[in-house]
């Protein structure tokens, strides 16, 4: 009994230490709300009032640019970016000095960022750096506190897997320019970009997309607290252009390490189907900014890879001309299937003698053997018989020196002289000008894109023309479908005559191609070789039958083929330019061969199912980070 009544005091003194302990607890509880609630209530109530909620405008997904079976030209790859919302920052110039001090600037970038910050609106994030690596995530990570208003966010880079091979049809991006973000600002939010040439340039609008927004609870320090809402925004159209990228690689891949271009069309549609330029470059650099050493190797290139040299290069045509000449003698009636002019070899004309292709005589011989023979010649006198005038007015309607009406933006309208031309320069035109223009010598400068249009027009009599974007969102383009085009406003008699002798350039023995014919079954290419100078040989150097292969490169003929295939229902046309590549029948034809053999086994202008569904863009490599 004495022992129970001992136990029972030490509870007892137990639990009134116990419970005057947790009174204590329960009025120091007490005391605090009463400090928080009623003592500094007006304080609290005025910090929860400054959090506020912020909104900032991101920018959205860029389309896909891909090819007429699916496969991606143009994508979009993923990475860190950090930016800056001044608006969140108590003391901007501070936290600037803060990050700067943790990822090092150049002072361009920092004059770049200030700048910015001058002309942004608010709602609108400046870029501080593309391209975060780790050591700079986690730089930032840590010292979160000292950088209020800075945002870590993943962005977007245009990323184009087939490199060289396509950056002239394709094109690339930029990022805007001062004047072009204050026309539109929706253009200065960080990772917009603007197509600066090719199909990216083309359809800019459709490729651009709507942007989101970011809608983030920040604190009176301008700590984010958390995010609200997120609005990734619509993602720019998918463009698909007519280019099969199995050509085009063929294309670049023929012309090797020359300077040229190969351009080959639907002749039905008008459709690129391969638009190469060599050489080239990697778009891809654009986007980052090119590296000087790379730029200055650029401009130092005799070669000019950046210059789109299918849309943009300005090349005498030669010999490619005459089915032209032709065309225009006969639509005047000056020249039928039956006359027959003579070749010594030369024509005089007053006291200058304009050779013949190696001196050769080819003696009497009608159009169509002339163009099989590619006789010079004869197409002096048919030239001096119809006059540049109506040459030109023939060009005019086979798209030579003319606005093609390209989808393709930078495109050379080039040039087929006339009197009135030639009189508002000037230039004191003679019967010797009339002379050379009728086998695409003197004034006459034009693009592979017209001479890839004029062949394809005479193969297929029809007015087609030349376009790369086959559909946009999904939606079928103009001209992209057989019969859009009105019928060629040509004599068919006469296209016949002269698709006779382009028959017969390839595939009669005598002819300047018949190298190059097609080995293929039932299958023939009809075309036109040229060679066109460059350099104004001397008297003493025709005189001596001088050897263009010992000149100096930039000096020797640049070589040409054009043709369509198949002969007997033209569906593929092709232009191909050599730069300095002497004759056409021993380098440019032979490409015109192997890209028109593709295309008939395989097809391309007469499928249209997806083979492979377009790629998705690769996820980001490091976790969200909202800083």
């Amino acid at each position: 009994m004495r022992r129970a009544a001992k136990d029972r005091s030490a509870f007892s003194r137990r639990a009134l230490l116990i419970g005057a302990g947790q009174g204590a607890v329960f009025v120091g509880i007490a005391a605090r709300l009463y400090n928080l609630q009623i003592t500094q209530h007006s304080k609290y109530a005025l910090l929860a009032e400054q959090n506020s909620i912020s909104e900032r405008l991101v920018a959205p997904e860029r389309g896909l640019i891909t090819d007429r079976f699916g496969a991606i030209l143009a994508g979009n790859q993923q990475h860190w970016r950090a930016l800056f919302m001044q608006a969140m920052a108590p003391e901007p110039q501070t936290v600037l000095e803060n990050f700067y001090k943790l990822v090092p600037l150049s002072d361009d970038e920092k004059a770049r960022i200030a700048q910015d910050l001058k002309d942004r609106p608010g709602y609108i994030p400046v870029l501080l750096k593309d391209w975060l690596d780790w050591p700079d995530m986690a730089a930032i990570e840590v010292n979160t506190p000292n950088l209020p208003g800075i945002v870590v966010e993943a962005g977007s880079s245009r990323v184009y897997p087939l490199g060289p091979v396509a950056a002239h049809a394709v094109g690339y991006v930029g990022r805007p320019n001062q004047s072009e973000a204050k026309t539109d600002p929706v253009l200065a939010l960080p990772g917009m970009r603007v197509g600066r040439t090719g199909a990216e340039d083309a359809q800019d609008s459709a490729l651009r997309g709507t942007p989101g927004f970011v809608q983030t609870e920040t604190n009176v320090h301008g700590e984010v607290v958390r995010e609200v809402a997120h609005d990734n925004g619509t993602p720019g159209q998918t463009v698909t252009l007519a280019l099969d990228a199995g050509l085009q690689q063929l294309a670049v891949q023929s012309l090797a390490d020359n300077a040229g271009a190969v351009v080959m069309l639907d002749a039905t549609t008008g459709e690129i189907l391969a638009l190469a330029s060599t050489p080239s470059f990697d778009p891809s650099l654009f986007d980052r900014g090119v590296p000087t050493a790379v730029w200055n190797a650029w401009m130092a290139d005799a070669k000019h890879p950046l210059q789109n040299k299918a849309t943009s290069g300005l090349f005498a045509p030669g010999s490619t001309f005459k089915p032209t000449v032709a065309l225009a003698a006969m639509k005047d009636g000056v020249l039928t299937a039956d006359t027959r002019l003579t070749c010594p070899g030369f024509f005089k004309l007053g006291d200058h003698v304009f050779w013949c292709d190696n001196h050769t005589a080819h003696g009497t011989i009608t159009v169509t053997q002339a163009l099989t023979v590619s006789c010079d010649v004869f197409f002096y006198q048919v030239a001096l018989m119809v006059g540049i005038d109506k040459i030109a007015a023939m060009g005019a309607k086979l798209g030579l020196g003319v606005d093609l009406g390209s989808d393709l933006p930078h495109v050379a309208t080039g040039l087929v002289p006339t009197l009135d031309w030639a009189r508002g320069r000037g230039i004191h035109w003679v019967q010797g000008s009339t002379v050379v223009q009728g086998i695409g010598q003197g004034y006459t400068q034009l693009t592979p894109l017209a001479l890839a249009t004029m062949i394809a027009r005479i193969g297929a009599g029809a007015a087609v023309g030349p376009h790369i974007t086959r559909r946009v969102g999904g939606v079928l383009q103009t001209g992209a479908a057989p019969g859009d085009w009105p019928a060629l406003d040509i004599d068919d008699r006469h296209l016949a005559i002269v698709r006779q002798g382009l028959f017969d350039v390839v595939n009669n023995p005598q002819g300047t191609a018949y190298a190059s014919r097609l080995q293929l079954p039932d299958v023939q290419m009809a075309g036109k070789t040229g060679t066109a100078q460059v350099h104004d040989n001397s008297a003493a150097e025709k005189q001596k039958n001088f050897n263009d292969m010992t000149m100096a490169w930039e000096q020797r003929p640049n070589a040409l083929f054009v043709g369509f295939a198949p002969y007997d229902n033209p569906r593929y046309a092709i232009a191909v330019v050599i730069e300095h590549g002497n004759y056409g029948a021993q380098s440019a034809a032979p490409i015109a061969q192997a890209m028109m053999t593709y295309a008939i086994q395989n097809d391309p202008a007469g499928r249209d199912a997806p083979l492979t569904q377009p790629l998705q863009s690769p996820s980001p490599a490091l976790p969200v980070n909202n800083t």
